[in-house]
């Protein structure tokens, strides 16, 4: 009977599980979220198509510079009012580039959310400050080349942390977003602030402070991307039902805001492109303009609520990292130094440290003869004063 009973399954133990599987189960659940299939498959075509796009216009800039070197040899420099590049076969290649890098730009908004797209945009410059050290042969420093290592890992750690799924997917999720009175605010914000900057601060300080065109840039760029990301949706959309795609009004809404914005935008970096230098508007514009889209973004299509903490923070880090290898890349460009430099300097340094500590007096000379100095300065300057006065 002993026997018998301890073979016998215990009902209330043979379908339950283990501690182990329970607490497997449990985490699971709390710690893998469900992800839609379609949404990190686009979310990966999105990444390919940003960077995809800042290879090609970096490559453009430096292919178009190459054949502008080329036409100043032989014709009037494009600088000067030359068209001379018109004829040009090469320039007309990297056009072409730049043509191919803006369309997949303007494709990869259709796939990945804006906060992953627009910070990535910093990678056409590391593109093109690699490539014109080898074609151009421009020298790229030390500080270069830790710029373009910061760059690529902030990139990285941004591609890591930010948000895979888009909140509209279509563009009537898309138009009952619009209506979210959190947004209506922001253009409104947007209107007034670019509103004051344009007729009144423009024409008095715009020559002489540099955030004034650059602050009409990057608020007016917030909502050109929030068209092209509403424009990338449509473009989308067109594919499964094109008639529908074409008779909703939000698709010319979008396509009217995005050359209207495009032109203002535009229109207010050309002056300051003008007016100040190129290695000071790059990176300001940069951290203003992808400031902007990235609140744009988090109050329209509200990505960021979908992200934990470690992912904010993550994306933040990213980011600054990105804004940092910008800053040494254009604020440093004209610096001749490399690694030869670095080690000379440190070696003058620790030489100096060690005359200090073998002559502990050393200092204090230095410091005594500096002082008597000042005071024969100032006898003689007494001197002449007195002198004048005599007179």
């Amino acid at each position: 009977m002993w026997i018998e009973n301890s073979t016998e399954p215990d009902p209330t133990t043979s379908f339950q599980p283990t501690t182990w599987d329970n607490a497997t189960n449990c985490r699971d659940i709390t710690m893998t979220p469900p992800t839609d299939p379609n949404s990190t498959r686009d979310f990966y075509i999105g990444l390919a198509l940003a960077v995809s796009s800042s290879v090609f216009i970096g490559s453009s800039f430096i292919i178009k510079k190459k054949a502008l070197i080329k036409i100043s040899t032989y014709a009037t420099r494009a600088g000067d009012g030359g068209l001379a590049y018109l004829k040009e076969w090469l320039w007309w290649a990297g056009f072409f580039l730049l043509s191919i890098g803006e369309l997949c730009n303007f494709v990869a908004y259709a796939f990945a959310p804006a906060t992953l797209v627009t910070p990535l945009g910093a990678l056409s410059v590391l593109v093109a400050a690699m490539m014109s050290s080898y074609l151009l042969k421009e020298a790229l420093n030390v500080l270069g080349k830790v710029g373009c290592l910061l760059c690529i890992m902030g990139s990285t750690v941004m591609v890591i942390h930010a948000p895979q799924e888009d909140a509209a997917n279509n563009l009537t999720e898309l138009g009952e977003r619009l209506k979210d009175p959190a947004f209506i605010t922001y253009i409104c914000l947007v209107f007034v602030v670019a509103g004051i900057m344009i007729f009144y601060y423009a024409p008095r300080y715009g020559q002489k402070n540099i955030l004034i065109y650059i602050t009409i840039c990057s608020v007016i760029g917030s909502l050109s991307v929030m068209a092209a990301k509403g424009l990338g949706i449509a473009f989308k959309e067109f594919f499964i039902s094109a008639e529908k795609a074409l008779t909703n009004p939000l698709t010319w809404l979008f396509i009217f805001c995005l050359v209207t914005f495009i032109s203002i935008q535009m229109n207010y970096l050309n002056r300051a492109l003008d007016v100040f230098n190129t290695s000071v508007v790059t990176p300001i514009y940069y951290v203003f303009f992808t400031t902007s889209v990235i609140v744009a973004s988090a109050i329209l299509f509200q990505e960021w609520m979908t992200m934990d903490a470690g992912a904010v923070l993550g994306t933040l880090a990213g980011f600054t990292t990105i804004v940092c290898g910008i800053f040494l890349l254009h604020a440093f460009k004209d610096v001749t130094i490399s690694f030869k430099d670095l080690s000379s300097i440190t070696q003058k340094r620790n030489g100096r440290n060690s005359l200090n500590e073998s002559s502990p007096n050393h200092v204090q000379d230095e410091t005594t003869f500096n002082s008597h100095a000042e005071t024969e300065a100032l006898l003689t300057a007494a001197e002449e004063g007195r002198v004048h006065d005599m007179e």
